[in-house]
């Protein structure tokens, strides 16, 4: 899944955006609100994390010209404003939850597990198909009931379509979901990552079907 972070204090977008990436989430670090704006127009995100306090736009109004182009992207605001009047114009603004500053790592992540859910129309962190199981407390994949290794992009692909399963989901739409602004992807890239996902799902009844010319499909059975 990807997140856009907007922070300007850079020390802390660094050790946030790190810690995203551990819990294999892809980031995009922003560190205005001129640039997040422009993010926002440019790709699609599964979820916002934004301070308040920004230069050259400040987060409010980023949040309030979001939600005025229709954009329903979850966004979570960051602030060191931990008053009630704070809380409450963030929220009537059209943010989906609020964190004050200083804060731990695991609320936050605990608070994107429950905007992705929110967001997909799941109230269950579990999501199975057939042997295939992804816990969102602990962001593992089990297969048979042992534990599925991947790679952070090859966690992203599968993770992507065991959301939509049953939807079919494009190329172009799995890359961004994997990919950053600061990815070196080849076109091709996204075939080798779903490729590699094939392989370690042989053996089961869980597959990714490729339906030419719409893009790929995560299916049980034949």
């Amino acid at each position: 899944m990807r997140i856009l972070l907007v922070e300007d204090n850079r020390e802390l977008a660094s050790w946030l955006g790190k810690a995203l990436r551990q819990a294999q989430y892809a980031v995009d670090t922003v560190h205005d609100g001129e640039d997040a704006e422009h993010a926002l127009q440019v790709a699609d995100y599964a979820l916002v994390i934004l301070d308040l306090s920004l230069p050259k736009m400040d987060g409010m109004t980023v949040l309030r010209r979001l939600r005025k182009s229709g954009n329903a992207v979850p966004v979570i605001i960051l602030t060191a404003n931990a008053s009630l009047g704070g809380r409450v114009a963030g929220l009537d603004e059209g943010a989906d939850d609020y964190l004050a500053k200083p804060f731990e790592i695991a609320e936050l992540e605990a608070r994107i597990r429950a905007q992705l859910r929110r967001g997909n129309n799941r109230a269950n962190p579990e999501i199975s198909m057939g042997e295939l199981l992804f816990d969102g407390r602990t962001r593992q994949f089990s297969l048979a009931g042992s534990v599925l290794s991947l790679t952070p992009r090859e966690h992203a692909v599968l993770e992507y379509l065991m959301v939509k399963a049953g939807t079919t989901v494009s190329k172009a739409t799995l890359s961004e979901s994997v990919f950053g602004f600061n990815d070196l992807a080849d076109p091709s890239a996204i075939e080798i990552y779903v490729h590699r996902v094939r392989k370690k799902l042989e053996g089961s009844s869980v597959k990714i079907a490729t339906l030419r010319g719409l893009g790929y499909l995560l299916r049980h059975g034949e």
